[in-house]
């Protein structure tokens, strides 16, 4: 555990946008997105920005044996601590080929996408690339469930999806705000 907030703490001073945050997600954020979806409809899901795998140790604890997990992480450290303390998870890079991954393994969609990714510290056009990803990767009554530290993002995640539910998380650092959203089949793509 100490090993794992040095590597995450080396990390952010390293590239602060890429990371987004000091320290990695408390359990309570992890229980908060975890709890937002009903594991039993659940046959695959993706995490964006894995991290050190903080969120990840959740959802792997409540999701359902044949439950398919892919992990996304840029940093190649991080990725490679994932694939060895998850070996039945499958580990990419970007989160930007996830439509083609999904395509490639023959898997229909996702049923949720989970995000610690810092939206607000990309641009815009990163922003749009990752939301037109996530909405093409989900299935068409898919969830996707992203933590903020702050409603900065609330507009553009609602343009995208239904946002159903919006959650402040006090026990982490900094304190997070958790978006329930679901992909609305009506709603036109941007």
């Amino acid at each position: 555990m100490i090993k794992e907030r040095w590597l995450f703490m080396k990390k952010f001073l390293e590239n602060p946008k890429q990371v987004g945050s000091l320290t990695p997600s408390s359990v309570y954020l992890a229980r908060s997105m975890a709890g937002a979806v009903q594991w039993n409809e659940v046959r695959a899901f993706a995490e964006l920005g894995a991290g050190t795998g903080a969120i990840t140790r959740c959802l792997d604890k409540m999701r359902y044996d044949d439950t398919a997990g892919y992990l996304f992480e840029k940093n190649p450290a991080m990725r490679r601590r994932l694939a060895e303390a998850y070996p039945h998870f499958r580990c990419h890079a970007d989160a930007l080929e996830m439509s083609e991954l999904l395509r490639r393994e023959g898997v229909p969609a996702f049923d949720c996408i989970f995000s610690g990714l810092p939206f607000f510290n990309f641009e815009q056009r990163l922003r749009d690339q990752l939301l037109s990803q996530v909405r093409q990767s989900l299935a068409p009554d898919g969830q996707f469930v992203a933590f903020q530290y702050s409603l900065q993002m609330r507009k553009q995640f609602a343009r995208h999806f239904d946002v159903q539910a919006l959650r402040f998380v006090p026990i982490n650092f900094p304190p997070a705000f958790v978006y329930v959203c679901r992909r609305n089949p009506n709603r036109m793509e941007y």
